[in-house]
């Protein structure tokens, strides 16, 4: 029972980020290897509050990547545009600076 559990899981949290990072590549690959590697460093856990903890975790971080992240495009003007979802409404919205944009790409 546990295993199916961690397998939803585990592709509830990369249906998550391929929806949230659509067409940013560098970002699809990174969370899928960060996922995974979360994943396979407690792949040998046995006590059942733990394992239970750590799927509480992946519950809330894909609900949190579904909900709260929105990324920003750059536009045709040189500005960056953001089209949140039905799923971000009544969230607030913090967007970076430029800044902050130019330095991460």
């Amino acid at each position: 029972m546990v295993g199916g559990e961690a397998l939803s899981a585990y592709r509830a949290l990369l249906r998550a980020t391929r929806k949230s990072f659509v067409g940013d590549t560098m970002m699809l690959n990174a969370s899928a290897a960060e996922i995974r590697n979360r994943f396979e460093e407690n792949r040998h856990v046995t006590s059942k509050a733990e394992i239970q903890r750590h799927l509480s975790e992946a519950r809330e971080a894909s609900h949190f990547i579904s909900t709260m992240i929105v990324q920003a495009k750059l536009n045709d003007r040189g500005g960056y545009e953001v089209k949140p979802d039905k799923v971000h409404a009544g969230a607030t919205l913090e967007v970076p600076s430029e800044e902050m944009l130019r330095k991460s790409v």
